[in-house]
């Protein structure tokens, strides 16, 4: 019998929920706990679905054998910038080459465990339902996604640029290039990927809202994630922290960013 994938169950399951469930009648409502014993009918219905989920989020997919951090040092985001690595490989994949993937930190919910990643290890990372998309902006609107995200949060997890803030808050030598160290042209058009999330609303970074020639991809940002941790394991390699250095901040930068002090 083929294996029913997990959307396929979480449908399944709410349906048969929704047959078993009693119809509400008018009353007072009756609290529920440990001392209320299972329906034994709806607990047989429920039980080959239960297992099949408990399988599903249980399966070991690869192996992190130092776990991937959150957060590091300001402007360090390790399995923010390996997110964003795997949305730029999957937008990549789609649409051919996207110069920069933004996700944000926020979304971003928990360390990747040292040892075996489960599949509910991800669920736990990114508990989210945020979608991939692709729009285009102008080399001017990418720097003003960065600054703002510099600004705002201090940084977000990105692929694709580097940017140094160097010098005091009130002299601010700024530099921000793509990660091969070449110039960002204002007036060019380039590939963002981002989330359907932040394309809506802009969160830290209202720029992102102005994306043109939108594609949506309808490929989860959990799941594109998942099938990345999934593809190093199947070929026996760990799942690592990708390089640093994205974001370079002098101490008095640093500084002015956690004490929320700092504007271009």
């Amino acid at each position: 019998m083929k294996t029913l994938g997990l959307p396929l169950l979480v449908w399944a399951l709410g349906v048969a929920l929704a047959a078993q469930a009693p119809r509400l009648e008018q009353g007072l409502a009756a609290p529920v706990g440990a001392a209320v014993a299972d329906d034994p009918e709806l607990a047989q219905v429920l039980a080959p679905f239960a297992a099949e989920l408990r399988t599903s989020f249980g399966r070991v997919i690869a192996q992190a054998p130092g776990g991937v951090a959150r957060n590091g040092a300001p402007g360090e985001f390790p399995l923010g910038f390996l997110v964003a690595d795997a949305m730029r490989e999957e937008a990549e994949a789609a649409v051919g080459q996207v110069r920069l993937a933004v996700t944000n930190a926020g979304g971003i919910r928990r360390d990747l465990p040292e040892g075996p990643v489960h599949v509910s290890d991800l669920y736990e990372v990114l508990p989210f339902d945020n979608d991939l998309v692709v729009a285009e902006y102008t080399g001017a609107e990418v720097v003003a996604i960065i600054k703002e995200a510099i600004q705002h949060k201090g940084g977000e997890p990105e692929s694709g640029i580097r940017a140094a803030v160097t010098g005091s808050p009130r002299q601010a030598q700024v530099a921000i290039t793509w990660s091969d160290g070449s110039a960002i042209d204002p007036a060019g058009t380039f590939r963002v990927a981002t989330l359907n999330y932040l394309l809506t609303n802009g969160d830290a970074t209202p720029t992102l809202k102005q994306g043109r020639h939108v594609l949506l991809t309808s490929k989860s940002v959990r799941q594109l994630v998942i099938d990345h941790c999934e593809r190093l394991g199947r070929q026996g390699k760990p799942i690592l922290a990708p390089a640093g250095g994205r974001y370079l901040f002098s101490p008095e930068v640093a500084a002015a960013l956690q004490a929320r002090a700092f504007a271009f």
